[in-house]
C-alpha cells in the first residue's frame, strides 16, 4: 500500500484521505466479490481488457479501457475487447521493420566521381530506367561531356550539370533484399563544405570515394585536399563506419592495378588511424568503377579484375552493423528544412524516439505547441517512424515562417500529467500495485523532457589547424556546425587543458592553445539554439567549428548552461 500512495504522489494524483476512510468490513466483502468474478472472467479487471498474465500491453489500451469501464462492476456481459487496433497497428510495425533503413553519405575529394558511383547504384538497383538513362547520355553528349550521363541522376539543377559539381546535398532511395538504404550524395568541393557537413551529419555509414587515376588521388590526398578533411569531419559528425571504394580502376593510367590500389590503400590507413577509425573494424577498402558498373552490385569478373576475391560494394553495404536505436526514447528530429503543402511540413532525420499521426510535439527552442496531421517517409504515407527514419512531418500549430533550419522537433515535458493518462496510471497502479518509469521499463519514455535550448555551454575541443600566426584564445570566434545548426560562436574562457598522455586535466591554468592541443572550453552563441549532451545523446552532442572556410576544432559538449545562468 506504501508503495502505491508513493506512485500516486509521484504523479502528483494521491487521493484525498476522505476518499478513502471506508469501513475495513465493506471493503473486504466487495474484495471477496472481485476475487470470485474474477476466477469466472480471468481477462478482465473492472470492466477493461487485460492481456494474458495480468498486464496490460500499452498505456492506449489502458486509457481506451478506461472510457469503457462499466459503471456496475457486477455486469460483464458486454466485455470490453482490447481496441480494434491494436492488431492493424502490429501488423504496420512488422511491415515497417521488415527492412532495416540506412543512410549512406557519399564523401570524397571534386571529381572523384560520388555522383557517378550514386548514380549507378540507382540504375542497377532499378530506381532508374534505361529511358531515362537515354536521356541523360544525350543531354551529356550535347554538352560535351559524355562521361557525366551518370552524374545527373543524382545532380538535378542546371548549375551542377554545367560545372559538373554538385552543390546541394543529393537525396536517392534503394533497396537490398535486406535494407532500405537513403543515398546523400554530400558536395566535395572545398567551397561547399558546410553542405557536406549537413549531409554527413545525417548518416550512418560513410562511403569514401578516392579516384585511382593518376595524380587526381594525390592532388585529394595531399594538405588542402578534401579526401582529408572529409575523413575528420565524418568522424566528428558521428559516420563510425567506412567504406572506401578505390574508383576509376578502369581508367588506361590504372588498368586495375592492384599495385595502384595496394598504394592508396598503404597511404590511406595511417591516415584513417590518426582520424580515430579503428581500420580492421570499422574500415573496409575495394576497387569499383563507378561509370561502367564493376563491384558494385555483382563482384567484379576474374577476366577483368583477377586478383580480387573480396566482396562487391551492395555486399558490404548489406553487412555493415550500426548501434542499436531506441524507439521509445525521449524524441529529438532535428529541422533540415521547411515548406508549405496543406499545411506545415519540416523535414529531418529521427535521431531518437518514434513519430506516430496524432502525436502533440513542441518545435523547439520556440516552444510551439504541434499536432502531427501526417507522416512521410521515402514519399510513401506512414502512420509511424521510427529513430533513422528520413522523414516529412506535416504539423499544425505552427506556421512555416515560425521556423527555422537548425530547431527540433521534440517531446513534450511531463506529457504523462494530461487527464486521461492519470486515469490509465491510477488504473495501472490498481493492478499492478505500482508503476515503474526506470531505465528498462516500458513506460520509461513517458517520462520526458524536450531538448535544451540555450545560448552558452561547455565543450571539449581538439584543435586541429588554425588560420596563419591564430592563437585559440578566449575571444575567439568561428562558425559552429552542430546537427542541423549553422551559427557563429565566440570562445568566452578556457576552462582547463587536457594532457594529450595521460588523458586528464593539466593543473596549470591555460590561457591559450595552439594547433593540436585538447582544450575544455566555455562556448556562446548569439541566439537559443537546441543541443544535448554528448554523453546523452551523441547525434547532437557533437561538432565542428569553422573560420574563412577551414576547419579548425572539432568538439563534444560536455555541460549545458541554461539561459540566465552565469
Amino acid at each position: 500500500m506504501d508503495d502505491i500512495q508513493a506512485s500516486l504522489r509521484e504523479l502528483g494524483l494521491e487521493p484525498n484521505a476522505k476518499e478513502n476512510e471506508h469501513d475495513d468490513s465493506e471493503n473486504f466483502e466487495e474484495l471477496r466479490e472481485k476475487d470470485e468474478e474474477l476466477e469466472q472472467h480471468p481477462n478482465v479487471v473492472d470492466g477493461a481488457h487485460v492481456a494474458d498474465g495480468g498486464h496490460v500491453d500499452t498505456v492506449e489500451n489502458v486509457q481506451s479501457g478506461m472510457h469503457n469501464v462499466e459503471p456496475e462492476p457486477n455486469e460483464y456481459e458486454n466485455e470490453v475487447a482490447a481496441p480494434e487496433n491494436v492488431e492493424e497497428e502490429e501488423e504496420e510495425e512488422k511491415e515497417v521493420n521488415t527492412k532495416r533503413h540506412l543512410n549512406v553519405v557519399f564523401i570524397g575529394h571534386v571529381d572523384a566521381g560520388k555522383s557517378t558511383c550514386g548514380g549507378q547504384i540507382l540504375f542497377l538497383s532499378g530506381m532508374v530506367d534505361d529511358r531515362t538513362i537515354q536521356k541523360y547520355e544525350k543531354e551529356a553528349k550535347d554538352k560535351s561531356r559524355e562521361s557525366w550521363y551518370m552524374a545527373y541522376i543524382m545532380d538535378t539543377n542546371e548549375e551542377e550539370r554545367i560545372k559538373g559539381k554538385t552543390v546541394e546535398v543529393g537525396r536517392a532511395h534503394f533497396e537490398t533484399e535486406t535494407t532500405r538504404f537513403t543515398i546523400l550524395d554530400a558536395p566535395g568541393h572545398k567551397s561547399y563544405v558546410p553542405n557536406m557537413i549537413s549531409g554527413a551529419s545525417q548518416a550512418d555509414i560513410g562511403v569514401l570515394v578516392i579516384s585511382a587515376r593518376k595524380g587526381e588521388f594525390e592532388t585529394g590526398y595531399e594538405r588542402g585536399g578534401q579526401t582529408r578533411e572529409h575523413v575528420q569531419l565524418a568522424k566528428t559528425l558521428g559516420v563510425t563506419k567506412l567504406v572506401v571504394v578505390v574508383n576509376k580502376m578502369d581508367d588506361s593510367t590504372v588498368k586495375w592495378s592492384k599495385d595502384r590500389f595496394d598504394e592508396i590503400e598503404s597511404k590511406m590507413i595511417p591516415f584513417l588511424r590518426s582520424s580515430g577509425y579503428n581500420v580492421k573494424k570499422d574500415v573496409q577498402f575495394l576497387p569499383i568503377s563507378g561509370l561502367v558498373g564493376s563491384n558494385i552490385k555483382t563482384r567484379i569478373e576474374k577476366s577483368v579484375c583477377g586478383w580480387w576475391n573480396g566482396p562487391c560494394l551492395f555486399e558490404v553495404l548489406d553487412t555493415v552493423e550500426v548501434p542499436p536505436r531506441d524507439p521509445k526514447g525521449p524524441l529529438r528530429m532535428p529541422i533540415i528544412d521547411k515548406f508549405k503543402d496543406m499545411g506545415t511540413v519540416v523535414m529531418g532525420k529521427i535521431e531518437s524516439g518514434s513519430i506516430r499521426e496524432g502525436d502533440s510535439l513542441l518545435v523547439m527552442p520556440n516552444k510551439a505547441s504541434v499536432k502531427v496531421l501526417g507522416l512521410y517517409c521515402d514519399e510513401n504515407k506512414v502512420r509511424r517512424a521510427g529513430p533513422g527514419e528520413n522523414v516529412r512531418v506535416r504539423l499544425s500549430g505552427i506556421e512555416e515562417d515560425d521556423i527555422l533550419g537548425g530547431f527540433v522537433l521534440s517531446s513534450i515535458y511531463n506529457s504523462c500529467f494530461e487527464p486521461d493518462f492519470k486515469q490509465g496510471m491510477l488504473f495501472l497502479i490498481s493492478v499492478h500495485g505500482t508503476v515503474n518509469f526506470g531505465t528498462g521499463s516500458p513506460y520509461e519514455h513517458l517520462k520526458t523532457k524536450p531538448i535544451s535550448a540555450v545560448s552558452e555551454f561547455d565543450a571539449q575541443l581538439q584543435i586541429l589547424e588554425l588560420l596563419d600566426n591564430a592563437i585559440f584564445t578566449a575571444g575567439y570566434k568561428a562558425v559552429l556546425h552542430i546537427h542541423s545548426i549553422v551559427e557563429e560562436c565566440e570562445i568566452v574562457e578556457l576552462l582547463q587543458q587536457i594532457d594529450p598522455k595521460t588523458k586528464k586535466p593539466m593543473k596549470k591554468k591555460v590561457l591559450f592553445v595552439k594547433n593540436g592541443a585538447v582544450v575544455v572550453c566555455r562556448i556562446q552563441v548569439n541566439n537559443l539554439i537546441c543541443i544535448e549532451t554528448f554523453s546523452d545523446f551523441p547525434q547532437l552532442g557533437r561538432f565542428t567549428l569553422r573560420s574563412e572556410g577551414k576547419t579548425v576544432a572539432v568538439g563534444k559538449v560536455t555541460g549545458l548552461r541554461p539561459s540566465g545562468t552565469t
